[in-house]
């Protein structure tokens, strides 16, 4: 059930507790609660974000759990665990932490912040900012959305830049121009999330990953950053489709020439497609 109510902008505020109880195991949505509760008593407010937000508007299964706090994340991190009996990491150079619980589950909570980069592909600057700047950081419109967890305000869906629109039409779309450029990374992540779902990326997103593989921004690029988002790509169910469409696109050559270039290595990606369900 999805129910409507006023946000402080006086707007229409979409509330999806009815989804998240039907479509999560019970533990997550009361530790889900938990979380609201805690931050509510902290004076912070308390968000659910990410590809676990994302999947539930797409009705596919991730309890991937991460949590955004404005206020201080680290903190209440520490009084979380605490309530729950769980062991804490902290990270607190970028302000997150990893909670573990005893059953084994891992939850995620960063401070809501802000980021800028000095030059291109350099690991950003981290302030602290609101959800609405949190969101903005992100890399495509549809993993902007973030659900509200506070008391009165549980299952309230925060949708600042149209990201149910873009899922609901099936589009990869970048939140302003410098995307790419800020983080090349980006490049290979709008091609995997383009045919594990089967979107289309709009045609200005896609001039501007041409733009960024004119320019080779990619060769100010730390090399385990690269072979961390290859090793994503190989971990999808059907990683060949995304290989080509980065062929395609002139990422792969970038990369390393003989991606390209090598028979062998070609016909045991075909191989390999063949293995995977039209």
């Amino acid at each position: 059930m999805i129910v409507y109510g006023d946000n402080v902008l006086g707007q229409k505020m979409k509330n999806i507790k009815g989804i998240l109880v039907q479509k999560l195991p019970e533990n997550i949505t009361g530790l889900l609660e938990s979380a609201g509760r805690c931050a509510e008593g902290m004076g912070f407010r308390a968000f659910v974000v990410g590809g676990m937000v994302r999947d539930l508007i797409l009705n596919h299964e991730n309890f991937d759990i991460d949590l955004v706090i404005e206020g201080e994340g680290i903190r209440f991190a520490g009084e979380l665990a605490r309530e729950h009996n769980a062991d804490v990491r902290y990270y607190k150079k970028f302000g997150t932490a990893v909670l573990t619980f005893s059953d084994g589950f891992k939850l995620d909570v960063a401070t809501a912040r802000t980021e800028t980069y000095e030059h291109p592909a350099a690991l950003p600057k981290v302030l602290p900012g609101s959800i609405r700047d949190d969101m903005y950081r992100r890399d495509f419109t549809i993993n902007t959305l973030a659900i509200s967890l506070n008391p009165g305000h549980f299952g309230e869906l925060m949708d600042f830049y149209n990201a149910e629109r873009d899922i609901k039409r099936k589009l990869i779309k970048v939140l302003h121009d410098l995307s790419f450029i800020d983080d090349p990374t980006r490049v290979f992540r709008a091609v995997r999330f383009e045919q594990r779902f089967g979107f289309k990326t709009v045609r200005s997103t896609e001039k501007l990953i041409k733009d960024t593989v004119t320019m080779n921004v990619f060769a100010e690029l730390a090399g385990y950053r690269i072979s961390t988002e290859l090793k994503l790509i190989l971990q999808e169910r059907n990683p060949l489709p995304v290989l080509k469409r980065l062929e395609e696109l002139g990422v792969l050559e970038l990369i390393h020439p003989k991606a390209v270039r090598n028979k062998e290595l070609k016909r045991l990606l075909d191989k390999i497609g063949g293995m995977f369900p039209v």
